[in-house]
């Protein structure tokens, strides 16, 4: 049989039974139309000319809530209400997309914090907040001073470069990447050893450019049954196998580090200068809270190592993007303000304490509100994909019009439904942010202009590090 013909009887019963599968309760949402029944708004939606491009216009035409086209004629909703996406995250009705979920097990195991519900979670949750506490960060201090003096030779090269442009983005990710090694396992990248930090660059060229195909492809795995999909997820590509291999590998070295932080704990030395470290530790000390077992923190090894991201394959593409891409911008902004650059430069200058010492941060006002402002307008993950689960009326701060002209507080979702965290959108709210919620502004945060009501996040009101139950640890 022609392999063509083949591969084309394949693809039209995918997409027939992508069509048959197909039910949607919010084709009366307003949305922009759609220039394409097989790739609906993905394409102007996930590879725009420019950062939010078609998204922020969206936004600003039909508001924080409404409909977009995805493949084969889908019906997705983007929210970024406030009320919506307190809901969204915060609700059981909503869980991760098949596609996301089972790409989180390809890559970080089955039982890792990023898939459990309910109690398995919240269990994983107590057991690991020991390692993420303000006094843990503070006991890392010596290990970011380290990566920071270690990556002194940027200023070199920005001297010696005179006007001549500077990638810096690769030694971010390398100086992230041995942050989180050494706050995490307290192992330096010699440690790590040559396989795994060449698995993981391989993993972060690979997802580190998205494709129509790509596109294409997690439409069609989202309506696959989970079985398939699982199933598709051991095709013996080039990205699976990598991504297989970098996790057998961390939960080697996560072995490796708990045996030798329990030995050091035996010998009654001190293990608390990372994060397994402290967890170890719980387990050996009286406490009312229940601490990890062992095994159990060899599974959080992976995610740990990947800043604990949920998005399918971006998973090791946290190197360019949950730390370094929001760093990149904040000082591609900076570049842009050399005001800015003198006014922070005096502030930590003229600052009575050391950095990483208790209350130094707390006395750089300017500092923080650059902070909050580069998350804002740069957020690591632009969006959180979730799927309803089970049917659900999901609640809006602010009254809508439908396409048939009635007002509606709410909006009724069937199981099945994909619903679009729109976390850049919510950012952008004037109503939240000021009227000039699209421009990059620090000194936003010394006014009186910033809605402080009705937190969402865990840090400055922001969505960067999403909310809920399953709030970044960290």
């Amino acid at each position: 049989m022609n392999h063509g013909i083949a591969w084309g009887a394949v693809v039209a019963l995918l997409v027939g039974y992508c069509v048959v599968r197909q039910r949607s309760s919010i084709s009366h949402i307003r949305g922009p139309p759609s220039p394409s029944w097989i790739f609906g708004n993905m394409l102007q939606f996930r590879l725009p000319s420019s950062y939010g491009d078609c998204e922020f216009k969206w936004f600003k035409i039909y508001g924080p809530v409404y409909r977009l086209k995805g493949c084969f004629g889908q019906n997705r909703l983007m929210v970024s209400d406030l009320l919506a996406c307190q809901y969204i995250l915060k609700s059981p009705h909503f869980a991760l997309s098949p596609t996301t979920d089972n790409t989180v097990r390809l890559v970080v195991g089955d039982r890792t914090i990023l898939r459990m519900r309910g109690k398995a979670h919240q269990h994983l949750r107590n057991g690991l907040n020991p390692g993420f506490t303000a006094a843990a960060a503070r006991s890392f201090q010596p290990i970011f001073d380290n990566v920071a003096q270690a990556a002194s030779f940027i200023t070199q090269e920005l001297e010696l470069s005179g006007t001549a442009p500077i990638d810096i983005v690769p030694p971010l990710g390398i100086a992230t990447f041995t942050a989180i090694a050494g706050a995490a396992l307290g192992y330096s990248l010699d440690d790590l050893g040559e396989e795994y930090v060449a698995t993981t660059q391989r993993i972060m060229v690979a997802s580190s450019t998205q494709t129509a195909g790509h596109i294409l492809a997690d439409a069609l795995g989202a309506r696959l049954p989970t079985w398939l999909l699982r199933a598709a997820l051991h095709l013996p590509t080039k990205t699976f196998n990598a991504a297989r291999k970098a996790s057998h590998l961390a939960q080697s070295l996560g072995a490796q580090a708990v045996k030798e932080k329990h030995d050091l704990v035996q010998q009654g030395l001190n293990t608390d200068g990372d994060i397994f470290g402290i967890l170890l530790d719980q387990v050996h000390s009286n406490t009312e809270r229940i601490p990890l077992t062992g095994e159990e923190i060899v599974d959080q090894t992976q995610t740990i190592m990947t800043a604990g991201q949920e998005h399918p394959l971006t998973i090791h593409h946290f190197l360019l993007s949950f730390f370094t891409k929001t760093i990149a911008f904040g000082l591609w902004e900076l570049a842009k303000d050399p005001k800015l650059q003198e006014s922070l430069r005096a502030e930590i200058h003229s600052s009575p304490g050391e950095a990483g010492q208790n209350g130094a941060y707390d006395q750089m006002p300017l500092l923080n509100a650059f902070i909050k402002e580069t998350l804002r307008f740069y957020p690591a993950e632009a969006f959180a994909e979730r799927m309803v689960v089970k049917d659900t009326i999901i609640p809006l701060s602010e009254s809508i019009t439908t396409s048939t002209g009635k007002q509606i507080s709410e909006i009724s979702v069937s199981k099945g439904q994909v619903v679009i965290v729109g976390i850049a959108s919510y950012h952008r709210l004037e109503s939240h942010w000021g009227a000039d919620a699209d421009k990059f502004r620090p000194s936003r945060w010394f006014e009186d202009t910033i809605l402080n009501a009705d937190a969402v996040g865990p840090y400055a009101n922001l969505l960067a590090f999403l909310t809920g139950p399953h709030t970044c640890l960290g």
